[in-house]
């Protein structure tokens, strides 16, 4: 699988994984900041919550982790979660803003 592919790969994982408050998947609300691609296929994401306080962190995370995990060729995954910069609204897709009626 090329860089690209495993990318993409990823991608979709994370569009598997929802804010059980918020019906819209982490990735078009914006809590993922990046993707890195290491040696070896060790995978790095750095993500956020909506809020510091999330009651569901742990869970998100830890579902996160076991998705890119399940990914034939990732050998290793590492969540970073960080609250720098802080989430807000507009990191959201234009598609999860109309959906949750913030257009």
């Amino acid at each position: 699988m090329s860089e690209a592919e495993l990318r993409e790969e990823i991608i979709a994982q994370l569009k598997t994984v929802y804010d059980p408050e918020i019906p819209v998947n982490i990735w078009e609300l914006g809590l993922v900041y990046a993707i890195k691609i290491k040696e070896d296929n060790r995978i790095g994401i750095d993500m956020t919550l909506t809020a510091p306080g999330c009651p569901v962190a742990g869970d998100i995370i830890r579902e996160v982790d076991e998705k890119i995990r399940n990914i034939e060729s990732v050998s290793e995954v590492d969540v970073h979660l960080t609250f720098d910069p802080p989430w807000t609204k507009e990191m959201m897709s234009e598609e999860a803003r109309l959906e949750l009626g913030f257009l």
